[in-house]
């Protein structure tokens, strides 16, 4: 059964970096790319071409479709490992270009797999993982209450965001900005400057 208010779970990473982004993207339908998105794209690409293979107690599963009704998302994931046992360990792996974060935008995106591989597959998982191709490192993340509420959070907030279909004024976070491929469409230096910016934050502000 289809799920016709679903959102991409790539999008809550969207939303956990910038309202704003995220709005564009999936409101507006607007997208431009840059150097950071064309390497990440090539990069998943790589990942999800890969097939399904089993070394020793562990198996990979590539490119794995995924969905939650409870939480109303849809999306693939990178890699799925299970490691075999009485009771199989799996472990969502997420890989990015960049390097680790201090901030939760890509854990979230990978606490929304584990929550819909939960839900399908009816187990329990207590990590994943995030490759960073930047830094060649892996990075285990506990799927814990902190995080699994952070993630629950994001979603219900994108879910509102995206029913009510505005478009929210830019951050503060200049830097972030600047890093952002949808920056020249997104004009935040010109809607900061913009009175009209800081009294729709307030208006809107919980």
């Amino acid at each position: 059964m289809a799920l016709d208010d679903a959102i991409a779970i790539s999008a809550l990473q969207h939303y956990a970096y910038c309202p704003r982004q995220y709005a564009l993207i999936h409101v507006e339908q607007v997208w431009a790319e840059n150097r950071f998105t064309a390497e990440g794209r090539v990069l998943h690409e790589r990942v999800d071409s890969g097939m399904a293979e089993q070394r020793r107690h562990i198996r990979y599963e590539r490119g794995v479709m995924l969905r939650s009704d409870r939480y109303r998302l849809v999306g693939k994931m990178d890699l799925l490992e299970i490691e075999g046992g009485k009771e199989p360990a799996y472990r969502p792996v997420e890989y990015k270009r960049g390097k680790p974060k201090v901030q939760d935008w890509d854990r979230i995106q990978l606490c929304a797999q584990a929550m819909c591989i939960e839900e399908m597959r009816d187990v329990v998982i207590g990590e994943g993982a995030i490759w960073y191709w930047e830094v060649r490192r892996r990075e285990l993340v506990p799927i814990d209450d902190r995080l699994r509420e952070i993630t629950i959070f994001t979603i219900e907030q994108a879910h509102a965001l995206l029913a009510e279909g505005r478009t929210p004024p830019p951050i503060d976070d200049k830097k972030r900005c600047r890093a952002c491929s949808l920056f020249n469409l997104c004009e935040p230096d010109r809607f900061r400057k913009d009175g009209s910016a800081r009294y729709i934050r307030e208006l809107f502000k919980t």
